[in-house]
Order: C-alpha cells, then structure tokens, then sequence
C-alpha cells in the first residue's frame, strides 16, 4: 500500500519561493508533482526517476526543481520566482510505469497524496 503525505504548501507573494514535501511509505515507483488550478484538469509538473533523470512541465523549467531524498523516501518541490498562474493544489503522486508517469499526464493508476495548496498573489 503506497500512501504519500505532502506538507510546504502556503501564500507567497509573485517572485517568492517554496518547497513542497512529500512523504511516501510503501514502494514508491517513480515519483512526480501534479498541480490542479480552480476549476481546471490536473496537470502534470514534475517527475524523476530513481536515477535522478527528471522531466518537467513548460511553463516551470527554469524555476521548479524536483528531487528526492532515497534514504528518507522523501519528495520535494523547490519553487522559486512564483507566478499567479502557479496557485493550485499541488499533489505528490507515485506510479509503476516510468512511461507513464515522465509524460506528465493524468492517466490511470497513480497513486496520489491528499494535496497541499500553494496560492501565489501578484
């Protein structure tokens, strides 16, 4: 049973930074961020692999870092020059399939935390 607990979210002026965690128990797969806007599909932000290869979202190369403490089976989301558009709830999510999880979208069999918020003013 794989179960992932996110903690970081919070307000932030545009410009500010944040990280985001997640805590995962049981065996992970491979590991990414999803985010889902008001009244908007969840999309997918970031993902890595266990050899540390990532894949990111367009709009956040550049400013979101993801990387993964093994030993601790820890995620995290480093967010730096916050945009408006960023405001969402952040989900951590986990799946079998490195196919599936590096293309970013919302497919069957994620497993997925219960969401952190991240609201960003301008």
């Amino acid at each position: 049973q794989v179960q992932l607990v996110e903690s970081g979210g919070g307000s932030v002026q545009a410009g500010g930074s944040l990280r985001l965690s997640c805590t995962a128990s049981g065996y992970t797969y491979y590991m990414g961020w999803f985010r889902q806007a008001p009244e908007k599909e969840r999309e997918g932000v970031a993902a890595i692999d266990g050899a540390g290869y990532t894949n990111y979202e367009e709009s956040v190369k550049g400013r979101f870092t993801i990387s993964r403490d093994k030993a601790e089976n820890i995620l995290y989301l480093q967010m730096n020059s916050l945009k408006p558009q960023d405001t969402g709830v952040y989900y951590c999510a986990a799946h079998p399939d490195n196919t599936i999880l590096f293309s970013l979208k919302v497919l069957n069999g994620y497993y997925w935390g219960q969401g952190t918020q991240v609201t960003v003013s301008s």
